[in-house]
């Protein structure tokens, strides 16, 4: 197989992938060699895996290839092989979360969702990069090299799934699991033009946790976090959900997910697209407050108005929430559901080793009353998110308020010539954590430089088939799967096949 052949084999999706597996016309041993033989050539160069397993991922693509053999299936994600995010617990691999201070630390069980994707026949490649602890929307900490974007790599890939999104929009892995706990998987989806879903609240059971309370000093965000894939195709995204969804007992907040069919949806979204016609869609460009980058707002607005509207049919109307910023209520319940002593502690004795922003945002004069108001603007936004939702079906906005910034930096500090925090880029992703909404990114188009845009489509509750089918609808009638990066250091590029369809950026 010469290196054009291998990279036509590591952009296949998923779906197409396994469809190949098990007529036989693929080996899975023979697409894990690609990949590694990619992720060789790649990975010194984008740092998108902290902790690779090559020989354990060959040795399992010979033992499903040898299953296949005797008639056994292994199940639905038969030899697809994935990137799994460094906050999720591997048992016997290397979870470090980013820390100087874990950088030893081997986990005696898998996470429910490593169980999940394992027990469906996926082949771990390794570990996927991510910010300590996952407290920054980057691929930086104070352990591995920094992840870069691989449609530019001297721009970061977003974060806290960095390793994740930038695998999958390399060719490293058709797909890989990010986790969200405001931002992570749908902001690193938009910066690197993938598809990014974090399900409802309780869909994907989440054990133990992106934080393992057992460990000294961490502790999971329990009523914000979501697990989710992250891939090049809507199709691919619902054949992992459904793989990850479903209750589980040792997640108290998991739910039944009997009412989501997730292949239909995304099934008959992209197959018949006129079943999204007549949607209630409510655009935001800026949720009444967010400055946001005019590049990538006008792409987002092109992307409503000819496709969502134009092509799809789709009832848009431009709503004004009328809630204010919750970034504080946001950082306060993230502060709340963090151990803070041992976490602090942690800092007294590591701070050198660790990433500064975080060392100073655990020593912040927290109070009880932060967190107790912050609990009460959570509330009001829920309330405020449940009025405008009933005129609509769902809500669009830009994914994020910038296109991929400078590797090394947690986020601009200017957008569209306004000051801002590092954090205000995100702003569009965390209503929806803490309303436990079902969300999606998906790429809308790119910017003169050609980095990607992405545009955010947020569900009523529960209602993650509607997001899927639009979604999958947006992708049939303004393709980007076809779309590549040519990987270069400094220069976004892209590679497109001369039929391709795709909302101008």
């Amino acid at each position: 197989m010469n290196s054009a052949e291998r990279d036509e084999l590591c952009f296949l999706p998923a779906t197409e992938l396994v469809a190949r597996i098990r007529s036989r016309e693929l080996s899975p041993v023979e697409l894990t060699e690609a990949v590694l033989d990619r992720m060789q050539e790649m990975d010194p160069l984008l740092h998108a895996f902290c902790t690779p397993t090559p020989e354990p991922a060959r040795r399992r693509a010979r033992r499903i290839a040898d299953d296949l053999v005797r008639g056994r299936d292994p199940g639905p994600l038969v030899g697809v092989p994935l990137g799994i995010k460094d906050l999720l617990s591997t048992k016997g691999i290397r979870t470090t979360s980013g820390s100087w201070v874990y950088r030893d630390h081997i986990p005696d069980e898998d996470d429910i969702v490593v169980e999940r994707v394992l027990a469906a026949g996926a082949i771990c490649l390794g570990k996927t990069n991510t910010s300590e602890f996952g407290y920054s929307a980057s691929g930086l900490n104070p352990l591995f090299p920094a992840t870069r974007n691989p449609w530019d790599t001297a721009s970061s890939p977003g974060g806290s799934s960095a390793g994740s999104a930038a695998a999958v929009a390399a060719g490293l892995g058709p797909v890989a699991l990010g986790s969200d706990g405001g931002c992570s998987v749908r902001a690193p989806a938009a910066l690197c033009g993938l598809v990014g879903m974090k399900p409802s609240m309780g869909r994907v059971p989440v054990y133990p946790g992106c934080r393992d309370e057992r460990l000294p000093g961490v502790s999971g965000w329990e009523s914000i976090e979501h697990i989710g894939p992250l891939t090049r195709t809507v199709a691919d995204a619902a054949l992992m959900l459904s793989v990850l969804a479903g209750p589980d007992p040792r997640d108290r907040h998991s739910i039944p997910c009997g009412d989501v069919d997730w292949i239909a949806a995304a099934r008959d979204g992209g197959e018949r697209p006129d079943t999204v016609a007549g949607l209630r869609v409510g655009f935001s460009p800026d949720l009444g407050y967010l400055p946001v980058d005019p590049e990538v707002r006008g792409v987002v607005e092109r992307a409503v108005r000819e496709v969502v509207e134009g092509q799809l049919g789709c009832h848009v109307r431009a709503v004004r929430p009328g809630w204010s910023d919750p970034a504080a209520a946001f950082s306060a319940l993230i502060m709340a559901e963090t151990d803070l002593s041992g976490m602090r502690a942690m800092a007294d004795r590591h701070a050198d080793r660790m990433s500064p922003h975080l060392v100073a945002w655990l020593r912040g004069p927290w109070t009880a009353q932060d967190f107790t108001d912050a609990n009460i603007a959570r509330k009001a936004l829920v309330n405020a998110m449940a009025r405008l939702m009933r005129d609509l079906d769902v809500l669009i906005t830009p994914t994020t308020a910038v296109a991929a910034f400078p590797v090394g930096a947690h986020g601009p500090g200017t957008i569209d010539g306004t000051p801002v925090s590092q954090s205000a880029w995100i702003g569009f992703n965390y209503p929806a954590n803490l309303t436990g909404q079902p969300a999606i990114s998906v790429p809308a188009g790119r910017t003169g430089a050609g980095l990607p845009v992405g545009l955010q489509i947020i569900g009523r509750h529960l209602a993650d088939g509607t997001v899927l089918r639009l979604a999958a609808a947006i992708e049939r009638a303004a393709p980007w799967a076809q779309l590549r990066p040519s990987i270069t250091a400094g220069a976004a590029s892209i590679t497109t096949r001369a039929t391709a369809r795709t909302v101008r950026g």
